[in-house]
């Protein structure tokens, strides 16, 4: 059966790296093969793979390649019964981080529903590990939704040093049943942010919107409201791209320009950081992003 993706517009156009850029691909990709970790940079078919590895960033996924949950958009597979955790990938992990001499990790997670703590003291003993073998690499956690768990969030991050705390609504409220898995909503996603910033103020919270799955341009802004309505600090908003014709279809292209628009309502709405365009994704130049929300966060505390 043919592929019925519609084609790209042209602003989806990438230029692969050449030269000493190539060279650093090359070295980060071999970093990643010799400690069999897994990227999200992989598994999610993220367009700007070959940008991110070139300058020496990536985005690493812990806890397994398949994940409990089988959200519609989302090109990681599923598994009902995961194999065990990794003992081990703490320790390669941060091994492979600092070989990469990386400035901001983003680990990401997959989905642990089989799991009594949906798999948070293996996410905390991953950081924890990566902080002690890199001292200056600044840490975010693309965390899942711990399946509402906010006694297993206290746990993760507590005396956790970690400079972002992230986690994706994906969409507006009312794709949730579409978009989605049945055990996933918005609403346990905000209401995971908030206790995030209520228990650690001191760290960053962050969030991510797809666009192009049967939204509207009024229910993005309400949901950019609700996400600073729950003190998130940071917001990411891209294009949707199904990953192959049994995902979810793309319902539209926003052009470049309305990616704008959203991005001065982001700024009027008043979140530290913000990255909004096409090829957006939720960790894309994540460490950036940190730098500037932080140099905001001095600014207004003089």
């Amino acid at each position: 059966m043919a592929d019925k993706r519609p084609r790209l517009p042209e602003w989806f156009r990438t230029r692969l790296p050449s030269g000493e850029l190539q060279q650093k691909f090359n070295e980060t990709k071999l970093t990643v093969e010799e400690n069999m970790l897994n990227t999200v940079c992989q598994e999610a078919k993220c367009p700007n793979i070959h940008e991110c590895w070139a300058a020496k960033d990536a985005t690493f996924m812990v806890a397994g390649q398949e994940c409990t949950r089988g959200c519609r958009f989302c090109a990681v597979g599923t598994i009902k019964r995961p194999p065990p955790l990794d003992l081990q990938e703490p320790t390669k992990l941060a091994e492979a981080i600092s070989k990469m001499g990386l400035r901001h990790a983003v680990i990401t997670v997959v989905n642990r529903d089989d799991l009594p703590d949906s798999g948070a003291s293996h996410y905390k003993e991953c950081l924890i590990r990566v902080r002690e073998s890199c001292p200056d690499v600044t840490l975010e956690l693309l965390c899942s939704d711990l399946a509402g768990d906010h006694v297993a969030l206290a746990y993760l991050l507590e005396n956790l040093e970690l400079e972002v705390f992230a986690h994706n609504v994906e969409c507006v409220p009312r794709l949730d049943k579409i978009v989605r898995d049945s055990r996933a909503s918005f609403k346990q996603s905000i209401d995971l942010l908030m206790e995030a910033k209520r228990i650690r103020p001191d760290i960053l919270t962050k969030s991510s919107i797809m666009v192009g799955l049967g939204e509207t341009d009024d229910e993005i802004t309400e949901a950019l409201i609700m996400l600073r309505e729950a003190n998130v600090d940071l917001v990411t908003i891209g294009q949707y791209l199904a990953p192959s014709s049994k995902h979810l279809p793309i319902d539209r292209f926003p052009n470049p320009t309305q990616f704008d628009d959203w991005a001065a309502q982001i700024e009027k709405l008043g979140f530290l950081g913000w990255a909004c365009g096409p090829l957006v994704r939720s960790s894309y130049r994540a460490g950036d992003l940190l730098i500037r929300a932080s140099a905001r966060l001095r600014t207004d505390g003089e």
